[in-house]
């Protein structure tokens, strides 16, 4: 019997995929993003284990609520560090006629086994994938979240491959992630792909700061303020590709992007 790590879960969320969404947070994460608003997901234990079939149970008392378009959105932490338990948790929501969502930083994707066979297997159960891009540079990446990102941006191209649907999140931190450069360095490996079906800039905020402090962690964005509105918008501008590198027009940078 699979037993999942569960963090916490959440009846009614509707940011986290198409409709209204019942959301599974799991234990555990490798990134050590410095704007993490959830630390207290890091950590791989728990004392909350259950099983697939005890979580759908839970969310089905919630899916007349769900509409059309909505269903379960397991996040974390990183939900493919429990990809054994993730595929467990899909086929029998598909069995059960549930859509199905993961929001992810892809940071265990690699196209080496045992994961690749799992992570073909569980893209068989997955209907959207909430991507993040921490930051598209691999040595900013690095220093932001303590990882490179080349094999995440692998899991970009595989999804393309396979022309699973995905929703990209960018997180907006002044200073870190929102310079020009990199914003349009990141949309032209957007533009490269055919599966992006949207494009969220998330703004930075400080909401989780108290976690922190009772964790005993250092939070090194110490002083750092949201990006202001108009920031945010050019931001949303340069990756929907209605603003272009300046003196610089391509035919990728004609397509655009729903934001």
């Amino acid at each position: 019997m699979i037993q999942g790590r569960i963090h916490s879960t959440e009846s009614f969320g509707s940011a986290d995929g198409p409709g209204v969404r019942f959301l599974i947070f799991l234990s555990g994460c490798n990134l050590r993003c410095r704007y993490c608003h959830n630390p207290d997901t890091w950590a791989r234990q728990s004392n909350d284990l259950r099983t697939a079939d005890e979580l759908l149970d839970q969310a089905e008392r919630y899916r007349p609520y769900w509409g059309k378009e909505g269903g379960i959105t397991v996040s974390g932490g990183e939900p493919l560090l429990q990809i054994d338990f993730l595929i467990d948790l899909f086929r029998k929501a598909k069995q059960r006629n549930i859509s199905t969502c993961i929001d992810t930083a892809g940071q265990p994707f690699t196209r080496e086994e045992p994961f690749f066979s799992r992570f073909q297997e569980l893209m068989q159960y997955t209907d959207l994938l909430l991507l993040d891009i921490k930051h598209i540079d691999p040595y900013q990446h690095r220093l932001l979240t303590g990882k490179s990102n080349e094999n995440i941006l692998d899991m970009f191209h595989y999804l393309d491959e396979i022309n699973k649907p995905v929703w990209v999140r960018h997180v907006l931190v002044p200073g870190i992630t929102d310079d020009d450069t990199w914003l349009f360095q990141t949309r032209a490996f957007l533009a490269s792909l055919h599966n992006i079906e949207r494009i969220d800039v998330l703004p930075y905020h400080t909401l989780g700061l108290h976690k922190y402090k009772a964790l005993g962690i250092p939070y090194t964005l110490e002083g750092v303020d949201p990006p202001t509105r108009e920031r945010i918008e050019h931001a949303k501008k340069i990756l929907s590709g209605e603003l272009t590198p300046p003196m610089i027009h391509t035919e990728q940078t004609e397509r655009r992007l729903h934001i």
